[in-house]
């Protein structure tokens, strides 16, 4: 037994799948409420991430300006040692050899009568640095 088959030629060229304009419409609010939910959470996480960072960022400045300040705190008190006139002193005597003048070494200086003469004074702290 043998068997035949047919080719049948079909044209469908002309066939055109009919589309509903609401469904075309409703797909379009679809996807459009999608990007904006989506944009909506995008927003939100890339604020909350931004937030972090500004506070790990604001921790660290306010480590760095501890330090600064115990380091300025630390330098003030090597100043104020090295400043102190007792250790001046020993290092004039010991170190570079002076003595204390004896008496009439040291001479006033007489100054013109229009001379303004320079005066040291202390500076106060300012108020309000802690």
């Amino acid at each position: 037994m043998s068997e035949f088959y047919t080719v049948k030629q079909i044209d469908n060229s002309r066939l055109v799948r009919p589309m509903a304009p609401n469904r075309m419409r409703e797909c379009a609010r679809l996807v459009f409420l999608g990007s904006l939910i989506t944009l909506c959470a995008l927003l939100y996480a890339w604020q909350h991430f931004e937030t972090i960072q500004l506070r790990y960022d604001l921790e660290s400045l306010r480590n760095q300006r501890s330090q600064a300040a115990e380091l300025n705190q630390e330098l003030k008190l090597e100043v104020a040692g090295l400043r102190a006139p007792g250790r001046i002193d020993l290092i004039a005597r010991r170190q570079l050899g002076l003595t204390v003048p004896v008496p009439g070494q040291v001479a006033p200086m007489d100054l013109p009568p229009n001379a303004v003469m320079a005066e040291a004074q202390p500076t106060a702290a300012p108020t309000g640095q802690q």
